[in-house]
């Protein structure tokens, strides 16, 4: 039986990890599959002491976290997180066997002058009062409820975005497990939507995400990861994967506000060789695969394209001889872009897809349309499959231009 317990990754890059030793076990010394183990939370930097647990000029770190049947707890850092102690005055929420209350997220909200929780739970008997639910405190360990909102489960995070083309508004970004989202107003005690539930991934493997806390205003970003869950790792020492790490912001379209998720800009510090091609043609039927000289098991590519007189056009991943591999489709007719099963509706504009994907070992995420859809997806390509084959059907499909970048591995060779 394996236990719950939180492991502990440090960057500096946001590419490379170093794996620590786990953070925290089973609380009360549990070793029950169950009760007391770690769930997930979330952290925050005490900048002001207020947990009175700084012993230098080294910020105390603060994890807030659900530990399963024992209520929402803290544990600190006194040394940039290398090593955690429990805090003496846990649990800070009691544990509720009613309302099937985890996953704390804690925000500073400069308005109200408190931090604030923001903890999946139920708020009633009702199954439809899955939700979220806000409490504030001045100290970190003493919480008050203040609203909740139904309609979503597990996971939460609440986001404040700056409006990308409007430099004058802000707006707040609930999220829930799947990554899907509410854009709306928060006041610091509940939260008004505007929006309908928004998807942000159309993959099946996209979940429990959440963002940074403490980004140094000097960077500025809003950096978003997730967990691709349900992958299959066959023959390795591991069984599950991170997304990579992306960057969200808001922006006001003719239809409405809208998240848009972007891959980080240090990605660019992982690229091998690259290959590019503009102003060329994809005329079916000719055998003419512009990316036969492409291979490699770790790709980004990066391409627009005009759709021409093209009834679709798309890629085979990960293809040999032996084994067709994975195929992303877009169809022009319906507008969509279809991946291992999942199917997103795509606008082209002006005529044209943007379309940037990330290939990597046991995973295949895609950004269309400058990150206004997304799909997250794990996959298992054949081993020795590394060949990328640009098809199009039914007419000419014109390519603007194509950057293909072979990916460097951020494992050190053993």
């Amino acid at each position: 039986m394996g236990l719950h317990a939180l492991g502990h990754t440090v960057s500096t890059d946001l590419l490379h990890w170093h794996h620590l030793p786990i953070a925290l076990f089973p609380d009360e010394g549990s070793t029950d599959k169950e009760k007391c183990t770690a769930f997930s939370g979330s952290a925050i930097v005490d900048e002001h002491n207020l947990l009175n647990k700084q012993t230098s000029d080294i910020k105390t770190l603060v994890a807030f976290y659900t530990s399963q049947h024992c209520g929402q707890r803290i544990a600190y850092s006194t040394d940039k997180g290398r090593n955690w102690k429990k805090y003496e005055g846990n649990p800070i929420i009691a544990f509720d066997e009613n309302d099937d209350a985890r996953d704390p997220k804690i925000v500073w909200h400069k308005q109200s002058n408190k931090w604030v929780m923001a903890l999946y739970r139920k708020s009633s008997e009702d199954e439809k009062s899955k939700g979220v639910s806000f409490y504030t405190s001045t100290n970190l360990v003493d919480w008050d409820w203040q609203s909740h909102i139904p309609g979503f489960y597990e996971c939460p995070d609440l986001v404040k975005f700056q409006v990308t083309n409007r430099p004058d508004e802000t707006k707040w970004v609930l999220f829930d497990g799947d990554g899907s989202y509410i854009i709306g107003d928060f006041d610091g005690k509940a939260f008004t939507p505007e929006t309908s539930k928004l998807k942000s991934d159309w993959g099946k493997n996209y979940y429990a995400t959440q963002t940074w806390s403490n980004i140094p205003q000097s960077d500025g970003r809003v950096i978003q990861i997730a967990w691709m869950r349900d992958g299959e790792f066959p023959d390795m020492p591991f069984n599950g994967q991170m997304s990579f790490p992306c960057e969200l912001s808001v922006t006001k379209f003719d239809h409405g506000y809208q998240l848009v998720r972007n891959p980080v800009s240090e990605i660019e510090k992982l690229h091998g060789k690259h290959q590019s091609w503009e102003d060329k043609n994809v005329i079916p039927g000719l055998n003419d695969n512009k990316l036969k000289k492409v291979s490699g098991d770790c790709l980004h590519i990066i391409g627009e394209f005009d759709l021409k007189t093209a009834d679709s056009f798309g890629f085979m991943l990960r293809h040999s001889n032996k084994s067709a591999g994975t195929e992303i489709l877009y169809n022009v007719k319906r507008g969509t872009l279809t991946v291992l099963g999942c199917t997103v509706p795509l606008p082209p504009i002006d005529n044209k897809i943007k379309l940037e994907i990330l290939v990597d070992r046991a995973s295949v995420e895609i950004f269309a349309n400058d990150g206004k859809k997304v799909i997250s997806n794990c996959f298992t390509p054949a081993e020795k499959a590394t060949d990328v084959v640009l098809f199009a059907n039914g007419g000419e499909l014109g390519i603007d231009k194509i950057d293909v970048y072979e990916m460097n591995s951020i494992w050190e060779k053993k």
